[in-house]
């Protein structure tokens, strides 16, 4: 067994000290429910706030395939301080000043994209988690504000770490990753995976792969995601990512165009100006 690798299995079997659980994921993932998390890709504090404050259990805050900085992010999450979404971040790669800065500004998921080796995820782990589960280094950052003065002691026992399978090379590996002590989470990237297999959903070959990642998954006792499409038709996923906020203007802007009346609001009776929650 490979040092590190040992150092997080013995890590898993100590109880921590003074825990806190304040990530709401985690405990529903615990008690056997389901999570869905909203897409944010836009940098304005006020579209991530109607996202937070929606009814999302988490936000999937996507850094991988949007111009959005640390910055941006950092003060949308700091706007938000206090909403039932939990800030999720998928990160660029699995670097350590990606992963660092992700959970310095108070991201308590870390998703890992393109997972095709093992390494990958270890270091992900690695940069997330402080001693003596990892190697995060102490430093500034909004965490403290955002989750409280014993941040420090409370950390490694609330931060998730979701690893992305997208191709044939990742499902290759899907034992190995699900059976990684740190890993919380195994996501089936459908599209993804989809466009590197050159399948489409609902051919054979597909459904090989994603059965594969799925079965392997829960032998191993981790939880498996999707995407929000795939909720309540498929069995055994819990986890969930839904489409971002361009999809959910267009699809209000439609509803309200057509006549639909907003929760709370009566028909034919103007909402009052600066009401908006």
């Amino acid at each position: 067994m490979k040092p590190l690798i040992f150092l997080l299995a013995l890590a898993s079997l100590v109880p921590a000290q003074d825990s806190r659980i304040f990530n709401t994921v985690k405990l529903k993932l615990a008690a056997g429910k389901q999570v869905v998390g909203g897409t944010v890709s836009i940098p304005d504090p006020d579209t991530y706030c109607a996202m937070a404050n929606a009814g999302f259990d988490f936000l999937w805050i996507e850094m991988q395939h949007s111009p959005m900085s640390y910055q941006n992010v950092a003060h949308m999450i700091m706007a938000c301080k206090g909403a039932p979404a939990m800030p999720f971040i998928r990160v660029p790669d699995a670097t350590e000043g990606d992963i660092q800065k992700a959970v310095d500004m108070g991201a308590v998921g870390i998703i890992i994209p393109m997972v095709e080796d093992i390494q990958k995820v270890l270091n992900a782990i690695k940069f997330a988690k402080y001693p003596p589960t990892g190697k995060r280094s102490l430093g500034g950052g909004q965490y403290g504000t955002l989750w409280g003065p014993d941040y420090r002691q409370i950390a490694n026992d609330n931060i998730m770490i979701v690893a992305m399978i997208e191709s044939p090379a990742g499902v290759k590996l899907a034992k190995q990753i699900a059976t990684t002590p740190g890993v919380d989470v195994v996501f089936v990237a459908s599209t993804d995976l989809a466009s590197f297999s050159g399948l489409k959903q609902g051919d054979p070959g597909y459904e090989a792969l994603v059965t594969t990642v799925l079965d392997t998954t829960l032998s191993a006792g981790k939880k498996v995601a999707g995407p929000l499409a795939w909720k309540g038709t498929r069995k055994g996923y819990t986890f969930f990512q839904a489409p971002g906020e361009t999809t959910f203007i267009k699809a209000g802007a439609k509803l309200a165009l057509d006549g639909a009346v907003a929760p709370g609001e009566k028909k034919g009776i103007a909402p009052t100006e600066g009401a908006e929650k």
